[in-house]
């Protein structure tokens, strides 16, 4: 029997590494999307793991070859789901679980309508504000550029097969567990 691929979506400050995580965790047969990119890995980054690393000249390459269930540039770096890696989990009957934001989601939702579409999002939008902030990381003008992205992809909430909302993790991880064990 093939497996399923669930894409968790949703805009920044919802909670999507935290919830994914989890459900990696406590979902030892589900297997995590990796993405393949252009820029170099960080100091706590594994080939592999955290993401497939390559230069430019062979990504062009894999997308040209329609390598890609979605890809996007993001500043000078590019960024993609290997659909060989999805489509062999798949094959072998395991569940795959793509962390991405709704643009791509929707994309890949375009070439696999099978696949399975969350959207991960807060009770109110002063939330994602505050999630953002209390990373620390973050200055205000890039919070101010995030939640006018995100007003934009909470408009996409109607696309999505299920929308749950993060009040608590718990709460959040049990719903989509939830989800993935019905279908």
């Amino acid at each position: 029997m093939k497996g399923k691929l669930f894409i968790l979506s949703g805009p920044s400050g919802a909670g999507k590494g935290t919830v994914c995580k989890r459900l990696l965790q406590e979902m030892p047969q589900l297997v995590l999307s990796i993405s393949m990119t252009t820029r170099s890995p960080r100091a706590d980054e594994k080939e592999g793991i955290s993401y497939f690393f390559t230069d430019k000249e062979n990504f062009l390459k894999t997308k040209q070859e329609d390598g890609f269930l979605e890809c996007a540039q993001h500043f000078d770096n590019y960024y993609g789901t290997p659909k060989k890696f999805v489509l062999d989990n798949i094959n072998e009957g395991k569940n795959v679980i793509l962390e991405i934001e709704p643009v791509g989601a929707l994309q890949v939702k375009e070439k696999m309508p099978e696949s399975v579409l969350i959207f991960l999002t807060v009770p109110k939008k002063s939330d994602l504000i505050d999630r953002l902030r209390s990373r620390g990381s973050e200055t205000e003008e890039t919070i101010k550029k995030r939640m006018a992205k995100a007003e934009i992809e909470l408009s996409q909430m109607e696309k999505y097969d299920y929308v749950v909302v993060n009040d608590e993790i718990e709460n959040a991880v049990n719903k989509i567990k939830e989800i993935i064990g019905r279908i």
